[in-house]
């Protein structure tokens, strides 16, 4: 008991005149993406973390299963013709939109999928690209990628997705299918009437 008591006394007398550090009580992130954003990356973001209205789209967070950080997904609606979907797996339509889900929360990331499939369909962008990570170092792994394959399911929009080809990340990013907007299936209904 007296080696304990010692010990105490010799630890409050080493301690004498120290102070705590001065800590912020805000939590300062830094860009890790090396890379500036563009004015549309930065008006989804400002939106997704304002707007509550895309919460009402129904997405859903709960009862995840997790696929594995090098797991190749992929999924197509039925009706939507093979070879269109073989052309997608390829990396053959080019990517007309790009989203980057890196260093987001959950709930953030939620947000930006719905507001980006939204902004896709405004502005025709039939094949998309979204960048989700493998997560191979998270905890749980590979959670914005598993809530990735999860959302876009649940997106009627979506036609397929799949993972994409190793140039456009890998199993890290998926490239993703849209609807034709009204305005497109019109235009397409013109061009081949005056075809014919």
């Amino acid at each position: 008991m007296s080696d304990q008591k010692d010990d105490l006394q010799a630890f409050l007398a080493e301690m004498k005149g120290v102070k705590p550090l001065k800590t912020k009580t805000r939590v300062v992130l830094n860009n890790h993406t090396g890379s500036a954003q563009s004015p549309g990356q930065q008006q989804r973001r400002r939106d997704a973390q304002t707007d509550k209205s895309v919460d009402q789209h129904g997405l859903s967070i709960e009862h995840l299963e997790l696929v594995h950080p090098l797991d190749v997904i992929g999924y197509k609606r039925p009706g939507l013709a093979h070879g269109v979907f073989r052309r997608l797996r390829q990396g053959r339509y080019p990517v007309e939109a790009r989203l980057d889900l890196h260093h987001q929360t959950v709930e953030q990331a939620r947000r930006q999928v719905i507001r980006f499939i939204q902004d896709c369909l405004r502005y025709d962008a039939r094949c998309a690209i979204i960048l989700h990570g493998k997560g191979e170092k998270g905890d749980p792994p590979a959670l914005l990628k598993s809530y990735t394959n999860r959302w876009l399911r649940e997106i009627p929009e979506v036609l397929a997705f799949n993972s994409a080809q190793r140039h456009h990340g890998g199993v890290g990013a998926v490239y993703v299918l849209i609807k034709k907007s009204e305005a497109k299936k019109q235009e397409n209904r013109e061009k081949y009437r005056s075809q014919t």
